[in-house]
């Protein structure tokens, strides 16, 4: 007993060393038996064992399919109903309710659209009493704000002098009886030649005036010889015109100032 007291330490130290080396040898046989439990595990995963299929009955789906393909069915779901396609429906400026399929500014077209051009024509020349010629021009601005700022109008000048609209460069041809005059023209520094000839002046578009067409009211609304900085009412709501074009109008909402395009109805009569 003495000897267990005294050693019991380096006794304990050893039975635990006993267990580590049996628990060491033991190891690799547990590894190994781990590892064939793995791979027959992912073997049935990869390669799992099916059973085949067996026929299927399809004697009901195929009976329901041929008897569906037999019946004809049309269904009207743009014309006649009416839960998918609502009627639309615009209050007239006298109250009225009308049935439509366009409403607002869709219902307004552009029917029409005529440029407005700056007409330049020599029209006549005269002799001053020193035998001097003097020329006689026509001169249209069809895009002027009033009607009567926009009427032909005559200017006598001669060779070398400037007027609002041109400046006189050179004539061509005898001076009595010239072929056309070339001109600079102020607002663009363009140089052109314009006829002896009043019937056929020389002309440049300046811009477009339009007419416009709203369809809701009846008789419809329509607005001839519109130009750019024309207001045109729809149903109560204010349309500035801001832009037209050779094919189109643009709207700006006084509201908001958000843009519409209106293109031109080649169809309109």
């Amino acid at each position: 007993m003495d000897f267990i007291k005294k050693h019991y330490e380096k006794i304990l130290l050893g039975v635990v060393l006993i267990g580590l080396i049996g628990a060491l040898g033991y190891l690799p046989f547990k590894i190994s038996d781990e590892k064939t439990k793995l791979e027959e595990t992912s073997g049935n995963f990869v390669r799992p064992n099916v059973k085949p299929l067996t026929n299927l009955d399809l004697t009901v789906p195929e009976t329901s399919l041929t008897r569906a393909m037999g019946v004809s069915v049309a269904y009207n779901f743009s014309d006649t109903n009416r839960l998918f396609n609502p009627m639309q429906w615009q209050r007239a400026q006298d109250g009225k309710l009308v049935r439509t399929t366009s409403t607002g500014l869709k219902a307004v077209s552009v029917t029409n659209i005529t440029p407005l051009y700056l007409k330049i024509s020599l029209d006549a020349v005269t002799i001053q009493s020193d035998g001097s010629p003097l020329y006689i021009f026509g001169i249209e601005r069809q895009n002027a704000a009033t009607k009567p700022l926009a009427q032909k109008k005559q200017v006598t000048t001669k060779v070398g002098e400037k007027n609002a609209t041109f400046y006189f460069k050179e004539i061509q041809g005898l001076p009595t009886t010239p072929t056309n005059a070339v001109i600079q023209l102020i607002d663009s520094g363009e140089t052109v030649n314009v006829p002896h000839d009043k019937d056929k002046p020389w002309k440049r578009i300046d811009a477009y005036m339009a007419d416009l067409r709203y369809d809701i009211p009846k008789p419809p609304k329509i607005w001839a010889n519109m130009r750019v900085g024309g207001v045109i009412d729809v149903n109560g709501e204010k349309y500035k015109i801001v832009a037209i074009s050779s094919s189109e109008v643009i709207l700006a909402a006084f509201n908001n100032d958000k843009k519409f395009t209106v293109k031109l109805n080649k169809n309109s009569a």
